[in-house]
């Protein structure tokens, strides 16, 4: 294979990937220049997300703490229900 004829091989094959990725949609961009085009609405959006994500979090926070004191406290009142009631069947 002479030079002329790796050339055009090597055109072809990128001729070949250029249709592949335009009929798949895939931006002809790098993620540096898509990073570069984001807008202060994308900030904001992320900035108001986290904000959500943090507010959800801290109401999993006070959940699993009701869950578990609660828990300990439902128990020990089912136990104090239990033997009160073994007292009075027993008299």
């Amino acid at each position: 294979m002479n030079g002329y004829e790796f050339g055009i091989v090597v055109l072809l094959i990128l001729l070949a990937f250029t249709i592949v990725r335009h009929r798949m949609g895939i931006p002809a961009r790098s993620m540096r220049q898509m990073m570069d085009g984001r807008t202060r609405n994308d900030d904001a959006e992320s900035d108001r997300l986290r904000a959500q994500v943090k507010q959800l979090q801290d109401r999993i926070n006070v959940l699993e703490r009701i869950v578990t004191d609660r828990g300990v406290e439902t128990a020990a009142q089912i136990e104090a229900l239990r033997e009160h009631g073994q007292t009075e069947v027993e008299d």
